[in-house]
């Protein structure tokens, strides 16, 4: 079995000092430096991994995808008696001052190595590294779009989070600037991704070499530009009451990004990518893994329903056809405690079933029980559902030895898309460990909640499909993705729109965005759940708090640090 091998260096970018001494020496000759780096496709390569490695967070509240789902409505905030962070979360309660404080962090982690990078590749020529003065040229494009891109993704995922941000945008900018306007903030980002589209390379996903699954491309961009479009148009509009159907762009030469755009950038992706759906939904996650060839299948269920996991490899030969619908995804690896957790994918961790090990099913912490109400109002017809959702006490599914009363807000329902998985030693040598220890040959004697490798899938092409109906108010993408799941095509509504994203992306981290941009948000809370509270019958209820504008607390701390220059989000 191929072991994956993930760069996770940080490139260097400190910039040595000398003294007032003429005589002396002031050439670093020992460490990288802001002088001496950046020179070589390898300097480029090792500076780019440390612009991906701001992706990894600390606090698990500070991961996006933990944060936003405990945000929705589809998920309670679960855990047990002591995860009262979780629980605050959940509830729209004030949380810790620095509850957030990681993602505010790597956000300016990120975008200040991806501003060297653009100040050091701009003006750098790599002809005498390659055979062509054509293949110099491109790697340059391709670095550059993708240091723009990057810039970009790490505005957008701190802004939906804390709304305007304090930009910095060049390698000596002013430290402790006030925080822009909304507007402001999604004008630099939109012109990032612009700049990314109108410079990387327009190679097909299906010429893209594996080695660089996970990075982003011309088509991640476009794609993005949609998300980013879709989401400060409707916060615009359904928040701040300030209908708009265009993102200003940032500098002097202004412009905007407009529907017509945001619809030919679509268009280029579904016509030119290569990328397309994956032949069935519940392929594309790792409970769907059968290995005919060592003899192991993960879930049953997944073999009984002649599944076949399409991997997280691109199109390696290694899982046949290969996943053609992954886009881009944060890319995790094993760890262990000293390493920092960071590395090891911690939303299984996190969501998986409570001090419940089932095979194939292993414990986790039983944060984001899933809302019964999703369950219930699902068709079963809909594959999705039971792709979805994993439910307690069903033995098909691997879960009839589960034992309720661990944790709070029990609803008997769990996420089955990142959760933790198990099952027993092929060889018979290992006992009972991650599915991904074996996966990747892994000889990490670690717990179980330090093996999920499982990627976290940032942007689909099932994305690409529906947002295209929700732009162009057309029902072709919408039922693309409908007929992929078995279901009948319909007609186009935003209300058809907004169940199938609900369905399509249940769990994923996009929920609790949609809410806010559609303006349904206030509506979406307030149910009288019947829940376990660790082995007493309970209630549960949250309320939203409007006044919060979908937005969630600076971190305090960086309030002070910056010296006058943040002020507190409304409501906080």
């Amino acid at each position: 079995m191929k072991k994956l091998v993930y760069i996770l260096s940080i490139a260097a970018a400190t910039v040595s000092s000398s003294c007032n001494n003429d005589f002396l020496d002031t050439d670093n000759l020992y460490e990288k430096s802001y002088e001496n780096f950046y020179r070589t496709p390898k300097d480029i390569d090792e500076a780019m991994s440390g612009v991906y490695n701001a992706l990894y967070v600390g606090n698990p509240h500070s991961n996006e995808s933990i944060a936003a789902n405990l945000l929705s409505d589809l998920m309670l905030g679960g855990g047990g008696p002591d995860d009262i962070s979780a629980k605050n979360v959940d509830a729209f309660m004030d949380p810790a001052e620095d509850t957030y404080r990681d993602l505010w962090i790597e956000t300016y982690n990120g975008a200040t190595r991806a501003n060297i990078i653009i100040s050091k590749v701009a003006e750098s020529d790599y002809s005498e590294f390659f055979e062509s003065e054509q293949e110099a040229e491109q790697f340059k494009m391709q670095t550059l779009g993708e240091a723009y891109f990057m810039r970009a993704f790490f505005y957008f995922r701190a802004a939906k989070f804390f709304g305007g941000m304090p930009l910095i945008t060049e390698v000596e900018g002013a430290r402790d600037v006030a925080r822009s306007s909304y507007t402001e903030t999604f004008g630099q980002i939109a012109s990032d991704l612009k700049m990314a589209i109108e410079t990387m390379p327009a190679i097909p996903f299906s010429q893209i070499p594996t080695s660089q699954y996970g990075h982003a491309n011309k088509w991640v961009a476009e794609a993005y530009m949609a998300r980013v479009y879709l989401f400060y148009t409707g916060y615009m509009t359904n928040i701040e009451g300030q209908a708009t159907s265009e993102i200003p762009l940032a500098g002097e030469a202004g412009g905007s990004i407009t529907k017509a755009n945001v619809l030919s950038y679509l268009e280029d992706c579904m016509n030119n990518s290569t990328y397309a759906l994956a032949d069935d939904f519940r392929n594309i996650w790792p409970y769907s893994y059968v290995n005919q060839s060592a003899g192991t299948t993960v879930l049953p269920w997944a073999e009984n329903e002649g599944l076949e996991w399409v991997g997280q490899d691109g199109l390696s030969p290694t899982f046949g056809t290969g996943n053609p619908e992954s886009m881009f995804v944060l890319r995790y690896s094993t760890t262990n405690w000293d390493w920092g957790q960071e590395y090891n994918n911690r939303t299984p961790l996190f969501f998986g079933i409570r001090d419940n090990s089932m095979v194939p099913f292993g414990q986790g912490w039983g944060w984001g029980p899933v809302n019964p109400k999703l369950w219930n109002s699902w068709d079963d017809a809909d594959p999705r559902k039971k792709g979805s959702i994993l439910q307690m006490w069903d033995a098909e599914q691997g879960t009839g030895g589960y034992q309720q009363d661990k944790g709070d807000h029990e609803t008997g329902l769990f996420n089955k898309k990142y959760t933790t998985l198990q099952h027993d030693d092929p060889d018979g040598e290992d006992g009972v460990k991650g599915m991904f220890y074996f996966l990747y040959d892994m000889n990490n004697g670690d717990p179980l909640q330090l093996w999920a490798a499982q990627d976290f899938i940032y942007m689909r092409y099932a994305d690409v499909l529906l947002m295209h109906s929700e732009i162009s108010e057309t029902a072709d993408g919408m039922n693309a993705v409908r007929n992929r799941a078995g279901l009948s095509s319909i007609g186009y509504s935003l209300d058809a729109i907004k169940e199938e994203r609900m369905h399509e992306f249940a769990f994923e981290g996009l929920r609790w965005f949609d809410l806010v941009r559609w303006g349904d948000v206030n509506n979406a809370f307030g149910d009288q759940i019947n829940v376990r509270n660790s082995g007493v019958d309970a209630v549960y209820s949250v309320q939203y708090r409007p006044e919060t504008k979908g937005l969630v607390p600076v971190p305090e701390s960086e309030i002070r640090l910056s010296n006058g220059a943040y002020e507190q989000n409304p409501g906080w």
